[in-house]
């Protein structure tokens, strides 16, 4: 996947938003108010940072080299995904469960805002 792809993607998920809070590089994707995907736009190969349930991301990092901590973030819960060799169909995963933990720890009012959106 490409970057263009994986926004096209993020965007059409409810209630999601695209921001640079950091520089001009780092593309960040919320849903409600809160990041579930960061992306490196001037970094090859593409790498994504995805939030992970923390026994899921131990066995990803054990089975692809290409997932590790995600730099600057709790590396319990986050992981930096070097997009080259990894399977279209483990990228979407991965974006699906980042944003359902997110929005799953959103308050009830903002989910309900964003499902009846």
């Amino acid at each position: 996947m490409d970057a263009n792809e994986i926004l096209d993607y993020c965007l059409a998920q409810k209630g999601v938003t695209e921001t640079f809070p950091f520089d001009q590089e780092t593309l960040v994707m919320k849903v409600g108010t809160k990041m579930f995907l960061l992306m490196s736009l001037d970094k090859q190969p593409l790498t994504i940072a995805v939030k992970t349930d923390p026994e899921w991301s131990a066995e990803l990092r054990e089975q692809h080299p290409q997932i590790t901590g995600a730099y600057h973030m709790n590396k319990t819960h986050w992981n930096s995904v070097s997009l080259d060799g990894l399977k279209k169909e483990l990228i979407i995963k991965l974006i699906d469960h980042s944003y359902d933990l997110v929005f799953k720890s959103l308050t009830k009012k903002i989910q309900n805002t964003i499902i009846n959106s």
